[in-house]
């Protein structure tokens, strides 16, 4: 019986992990859906928004002391996953989501080369060999389709920047192990929901006619629904398993993206696209697999 339990255990993580990446990947299959109908900004503003109610009445449900001003990194960890999610469904209104979060999963790769000026880690010859696949990867990517929707232009570069941010944020989110993951999801929500309303002041106003269709409500409900399950999915199977192993298993989000935009009417993969997300993945599995053995 011991051994059945240490067994299940041991598989948990994986299992959490699993479903997040299952409903994050629908999450942003929702987003690209609504590409063609909702301005960007009111995807984003359902995904931080939603979360950040959601978030709160379970933090206030289970006693969570919110946290707001203190510790000052907190700040840093919201202010760049705000930056990352805004960049991430102005992406994902462009580009197909599996090329998204195939992007935007290179996060690994910024962490272990930021790691260096901020941690004093050097990358390994392992971390600049899966860097330089990266970039090869990534020009696979954007060329087949690279004229074909407006804005296509600025979406690689910004899902790269997400990317980035997201490995600052994750840098930052290191320094707050003594916080509830509740109190951390909540602060970042509501920071999230605000720089999206500062966008909504940059530009034209967003045009509020596409939330009098109930397709697009309900695209936007399972947007919420599915950030805030997916949230608390990856925070278990975080705090229960060895991140980096677990980290190596969120790269299925990409596989079940893939399966979605296809199920979704999508066209097939041609090779080339096909060519760099193998170039973008291998190498960040590898780099992954590395830090388990440190």
């Amino acid at each position: 019986m011991n051994e059945s339990n240490d067994g299940s255990s041991r598989f948990a993580p994986y299992a959490w992990m699993l479903c997040g990446c299952f409903a994050f990947a629908w999450m942003s299959e929702f987003a690209h859906q609504l590409g063609d109908h909702c301005d960007w900004r009111i995807v984003a503003l359902a995904r931080s928004l939603l979360a950040f109610v959601f978030g709160l009445s379970l933090a206030k449900a289970c006693g969570v002391r919110l946290v707001f001003r203190d510790p000052p990194v907190l700040w840093l960890r919201s202010g760049a996953g705000s930056l990352s999610l805004l960049c991430t469904f102005f992406a994902l209104t462009r580009l197909r989501t599996s090329e998204v979060l195939t992007l935007t999963n290179t996060f690994p790769i910024w962490v272990a080369i930021l790691s260096w000026p901020i941690l004093r880690v050097r990358p390994s010859l392992t971390v600049w060999f899966a860097a330089c696949c990266g970039v090869l990867g990534i020009f696979l990517i954007q060329q087949p389709h690279y004229d074909e929707v407006p804005g296509i232009q600025f979406a690689v570069p910004l899902a790269l920047l997400a990317a980035f941010t997201s490995a600052v944020a994750m840098l930052g989110l290191h320094r707050l192990k003594g916080l509830d993951p509740l109190a951390i999801v909540v602060h970042f929500s509501g920071v999230a929901t605000l720089a999206v309303l500062v966008t909504w002041a940059i530009g034209d106003f967003p045009d509020l006619k596409p939330l009098l269709q109930t397709n697009h409500l309900a695209f936007l409900l399972g947007i919420g629904v599915t950030a805030v399950l997916g949230q608390m999915c990856l925070t278990r199977a975080f705090t229960s398993g060895q991140p980096a192993r677990v980290s190596i298993v969120g790269l299925t989000q990409i596989v079940f993206a893939m399966g979605l935009d296809l199920a979704f009417g999508g066209k097939p993969f041609d090779a080339t696209t096909l060519a760099g997300i193998g170039l973008v993945l291998a190498p960040t599995a590898l780099v992954m697999a590395g830090k388990t053995e440190t």
